[in-house]
């Protein structure tokens, strides 16, 4: 790992910060490489979580902007990118070693969480249905179910 080693290692750093490497598949000599390039793997860490951040965060502060002042706007998107910044990158990480056939087995053997889960998905086309054909309708539909709520 001598040629393009920092380019490699800022790859890593990336793919690191995505979930989608893990440094114990790496050989003694190329973790040693990137100890030796600790400031690029940083890069490519931060450069990936201030992407998958600003994502979110930029959409969010023009919607805030479009509703409230551009100051309170922006304080407000940077409120949810710098939480985003750091804990966004570790979520991914942690949901990538996720078991997910173990936890489709629990939930598909649950009768109660199939009969949750087609009721809203069957509530929700329907409303996107009634949204798309008649948006009256749609209104008079959701009207019904919050007075329903208590």
């Amino acid at each position: 790992m001598t040629d393009g080693s920092a380019i490699r290692t800022f790859w890593y750093g990336v793919l690191y910060a995505i979930g989608a490497f893990d440094l114990a598949g790496l050989t003694d000599m190329e973790r040693e490489d990137i100890a030796q390039r600790r400031t690029w793997f940083w890069l490519g860490e931060v450069s990936v979580a201030a992407v998958l951040a600003g994502t979110i965060a930029v959409p969010v502060g023009i919607w805030f902007a479009g509703r409230t002042e551009l100051s309170l706007a922006f304080i407000g998107a940077a409120v949810l990118f710098l939480p985003l910044f750091v804990f966004l990158p570790k979520l991914i990480r942690r949901g990538m070693k996720v078991d997910t056939d173990a936890v489709i087995d629990a939930f598909g053997k649950n009768d109660q969480v199939k009969k949750v889960f087609w009721a809203l998905f069957i509530a929700m086309a329907g409303l996107v249905l009634a949204q798309v054909l008649d948006p009256a309708t749609a209104q008079q539909i959701v009207g019904i179910i919050m007075s329903a709520v208590p």
